[in-house]
């Protein structure tokens, strides 16, 4: 039984009380409270009675007020608050009191692709088919709200709401009862977390409702389940049929990000709204600094979820080209980075020496008059500064530029700090002509198509070098943006995004992260109309599309897809789910060559994609899967070492370790990839090994043959080499041996390479992504 349930149901009126505290200059903050599940109710027969208790040996100095913001009742049993300093010692010393952790601020991480994934509505078969493109499957999107009664989301042709669907819609001045219908059946929407931080939300720039009055959600909600719109385009862009990944998916929107951010007390407070509503997939575009699970709310949501047979899929980051930038990263979540799809928007530079510097832009006019060139500047010039050393103008940040100087030149700005559309409304509010956005070194080569406000292009590091070297050596420089619309059938594609985070896992190297990318560059899906597709407060446009890029946007595509998997195959489980798309994945580009990172032009790794770029047909028929149990997972954070108060704070089950223990590692969670970490301590010879057991979900009388492609200089053994299987649903276990030699490292630095396992029984080929890494230590 839920411990006080007296008490938790008077926590939902959020009551306020006066409660004391020893240190007056004490700010309180906001913290999310886990509550033991063993303590009985008749320890606290009220709020008062239990909180006065807390608090009994606080000294009296003076008076501060504590708001209750959420209370959690179906993930686990807890709330959040805002409490003093001393409040905080007190709770988490109690022992009624699992945890105590501060509420963290979090980021959103911010058409073509069914078609370019392979997903055929034509025919009469295939997933789309197969799945009823996802019909009574209910996907929760987790993000800024949505926008009721937009084409994406109209109910036509769609049965009634599924009966297990126990939510509903939160009416509100700005969306009224009818904003829901057979195909958006819940919304609602969670502000205490980040108002108890950030003050009362302006609702004259921001709604408190489900209204989507960002963009994000809306555009995240149409990826993964979008009805087929015709004629969509973005400012002429893009232009063809918009379309989600299940078309027929009922969506449910839980808004937790704002102005500032997304908090970690109302994601929770999403979280337990939408288990204890009977969601099937929840998408969750939003990110952070990666912590231990038991800190990481994210974790401790996604967990229950997955332990009620939820899948859940969360954003990479965009935090990529660099190492060690993943997130999101617990392995029952299921982490998506971002590839590039075939189609990009040109709009080249050309100099006044004749020079053409290919960029990327989305500008729908009034153009720069044809044949003519223009004044070229760098905001980083003395002269373009309006003051300053000349770095906030390099950046063309706001009221960095002097009118005079670039009224009527198209400005070069340099990448960073402010976003990419907002450096052009910079330039257009001083009078500039147009705008080159050059990347920086981290960039590199990798560019975003923007919505921008006046003529403007991206260009990659190179580019920009290039011009900067043509603005020091031409005694009058002059350019001009050729804009060139929209470039289909791109080779190569997919790449991989530049901006995507990558490995290793910085919380768990034993787990590869991220687990697959999708696509996430350039892409087109629904927007509120009352917002500018630029995203800048001054851009009166509207559009109904809108083109954006970032793992948010791949996301949401493995959210449909999940979707669409799970109407196919309903008995599968989360882990099985991800299973087939990661074993199914691919790697290879439309060149039939290893896919590229977009940053540096070279070839890409495990370390970057993860299993490699979804395929969704071939993961409707995988035959062999990885499953993993919620028990799996206590073993696994047993072998972390992981005490057993932490392993109930993430699990709510009360762990026994010592058998996990005996049974080996953490690498041994039944995971569809393979990671080993060798620390070499002059080890001349390391080796370890990896047990896995595979469901068969292909065909009865099947025999699947095991071909090694060890990662360079290892030596990788598997055994047995055959798995012959007599029936479906039969599981099948084998064993993977990693012997690796010492090489010369310097002290701190390490190696990592990469290799495959590959089961097929000729009709199938379960593809399992192998990394090793050697690590010197200090």
């Amino acid at each position: 039984m839920a411990p006080s349930l007296t008490f938790f149901l008077l926590l939902l009126l959020t009551l306020t009380l006066t409660i004391t505290t020893s240190t007056p200059t004490s700010k309180p903050k906001t913290f999310i409270i886990l509550v033991n599940p063993d303590s009985k109710p008749t320890i606290f027969p009220t709020h008062t009675n239990w909180y006065n208790s807390l608090l009994s040996t606080n000294t009296t100095t003076t008076t501060t007020t504590t708001t209750i913001l959420h209370t959690y009742s179906t993930i686990f049993n807890g709330f959040s608050a805002t409490l003093s300093p001393s409040q905080a010692a007190s709770l988490s010393s109690h022992p009624d009191i699992l945890s105590l952790f501060p509420d963290t601020l979090r980021y959103l991480h911010t058409t073509r692709s069914p078609q370019f994934l392979g997903l055929k509505t034509s025919g009469n078969s295939g997933l789309l088919k197969e799945s009823d493109f996802g019909s009574d499957l209910v996907i929760a999107v987790i993000d800024t709200g949505i926008t009721p009664n937009h084409k994406s989301f109209n109910d036509e042709d769609l049965g009634p709401v599924p009966t297990k669907w126990k939510g509903h819609c939160v009416a509100t001045s700005d969306f009224p009862p009818s904003s829901c219908n057979k195909k958006l059946i819940g919304a609602k929407f969670f502000s205490q977390g980040y108002e108890a931080t950030n003050g009362k939300i302006n609702e004259t720039v921001e709604t408190k409702s489900p209204k989507d009055t960002d963009g994000h959600g809306t555009h995240t909600a149409s990826i993964a389940a979008g009805r087929y719109v015709f004629q969509a385009s973005t400012l002429g862009y893009a232009r063809g049929v918009a379309a989600g990944m299940a078309p027929k998916a009922r969506l449910a929107a839980y808004k937790v990000c704002w102005n500032s951010g997304c908090y970690d007390s109302d994601i929770l407070a999403a979280f337990d709204a939408a288990v204890a509503d009977g969601v099937d997939v929840i998408s969750l575009s939003v990110g952070g600094v990666v912590v231990p699970y038991h800190l990481d709310a994210i974790a401790i949501g996604a967990f229950a979820a997955s332990d009620a047979g939820i899948f859940v899929s969360a954003s990479a980051g965009n935090g990529g080209p660099g190492a060690l930038t993943v997130t999101n990263v617990a392995p029952w979540v299921t982490t998506v980075g971002a590839g590039t799809i075939d189609r990009d928007f040109p709009a080249d530079v050309k100099l006044g020496n004749e020079k053409i510097i290919p960029g990327m832009s989305i500008y729908g006019g009034p153009n720069l008059v044809p044949g003519r060139m223009y004044p070229l500047v760098y905001g980083g010039s003395s002269q373009a500064g309006n003051g300053g050393d000349g770095y906030s103008s390099s950046l063309c940040l706001e009221g960095s530029l002097d009118p005079n100087f670039v009224k009527g030149k198209i400005v070069l700005c340099d990448r960073g700090i402010n976003s990419r559309t907002a450096k052009g409304e910079v330039v257009k509010k001083a009078g500039g002509a147009g705008m080159v956005l050059a990347n920086a070194v981290f960039d590199g080569e990798g560019l975003v198509a923007d919505c921008h406000v006046l003529p403007a292009t991206a260009v990659g590091a190179a580019g920009g070098d290039a011009i900067r070297k043509y603005l020091t050596e031409a005694k009058k420089p002059v350019a001009t943006i050729e804009f060139k619309g929209t470039r289909l059938g791109v080779r190569p594609a997919p790449v991989v995004a530049s901006f995507s985070a990558r490995g290793t896992n910085p919380e768990t190297p034993e787990i590869v992260k991220p687990d697959v990318i999708a696509p996430g560059l350039n892409i087109l899906a629904a927007w509120p109309d009352s917002v500018g597709p630029s995203g800048v407060p001054s851009d009166k446009r509207k559009t109904e599309f809108n083109i954006l890029s970032g793992t948010s946007m791949a996301c949401p595509h493995v959210s449909g897809l999940a979707a669409l998997l799970k109407a196919a195959h309903p008995e599968w489980t989360p882990a099985s789910i991800r299973s087939a798309l990661m074993t199914t994945a691919y790697t290879v580009d439309n060149r039939g060559q290893t896919m590229i990172d977009e940053s540096t032009g070279n070839v890409s790794s495990v370390l970057d994609y993860g299993a490699g770029h979804v395929h969704p047909e071939k993961a409707m028929d995988p035959g062999l899967v990885y499953d993993i149990s919620s028990y799996d997972y206590v073993d696994f954070l047993c072998n972390l070492n992981y005490t057993t108060k932490n392993i109930q704070v993430i699990t709510r089950k009360n762990a026994d370790c010592s058998g996990a223990k005996r049974a080996g590692h953490a690498g041994n969670l039944n995971y569809p990839s393979l990671s080993a970490v060798f620390q070499q301590y002059g080890k001349h010879k390391m080796s370890t090994h990896f047990i896995r057991t595979v469901t068969n979900v292909g065909d009865p009388n099947s025999v699947y043959q095991v071909t090694i492609r060890p990662p360079s200089g290892m030596v990788v053994t598997v055994q047995p080499e055959k798995l012959a299987f007599r029936r479906v649903g039969q599981k099948l276990s084998f064993l993977v041996r990693v012997q690796a030699r010492e090489i010369k490292l310097s002290p701190g630095s390490s190696t990592m390479k990469d290799g495959s396992i590959v089961w097929s029984d000729g009709k199938h080929t379960v593809t399992s992504p192998l990394l090793v890494t050697l690590q010197q230590p200090l």
